[in-house]
């Protein structure tokens, strides 16, 4: 998680200095964001809060397709610790071009688990950039949360 200074924040909400500097979003991240965000203010409009998850990240993946944006759906990742392979240690929602994890929720009641989830996803599969997009929010842009590792 970034702060306006360009360094980051654990989980208890302290600065560290990075080991490296900090990286803007490129050009290929911004239009996926922006594609994102209109797949899921779109949906949201045309289908509101209350539904499944499954309804919704159903949706995504068929724009998705329309546009022509790579992802997996459902994207097992594999743990090891200590020597352990864990098989299905980790699920991601979704995975769009191999840059972005998407954490879907739809539930009336925020958690701060999410962000420590979704971080967690980050750190695992050595990805920068994720979003938590919730549904069940009556405004979706209420709903979108961004973090960068």
């Amino acid at each position: 998680m970034e702060n306006t200074n360009g360094k980051c924040l654990n989980h208890g909400d302290t600065e560290t200095q990075r080991s490296t500097e900090f990286k803007p979003m490129s050009q290929r991240e911004k239009w996926l964001e922006y594609q994102i965000i209109g797949i899921a203010i779109s949906i949201h409009k045309e289908l509101g809060p209350g539904l499944l998850e499954s309804v919704y990240e159903k949706c995504i993946c068929y724009e998705l397709g329309l546009r022509n944006i790579p992802f997996r759906r459902q994207e097992k990742v594999e743990l090891i610790w200590n020597g352990l392979v864990i098989d299905e240690g980790l699920r991601i929602d979704i995975l769009i071009d191999n840059l972005i994890v998407i954490e879907l929720k739809a539930q009336e009641t925020i958690h701060p688990v999410w962000e420590a989830q979704l971080l967690s996803y980050l750190k695992l599969t050595k990805k920068r950039l994720g979003y938590i997009i919730n549904f069940h929010v009556p405004l979706m842009k209420n709903g979108i949360k961004r973090m960068i590792l």
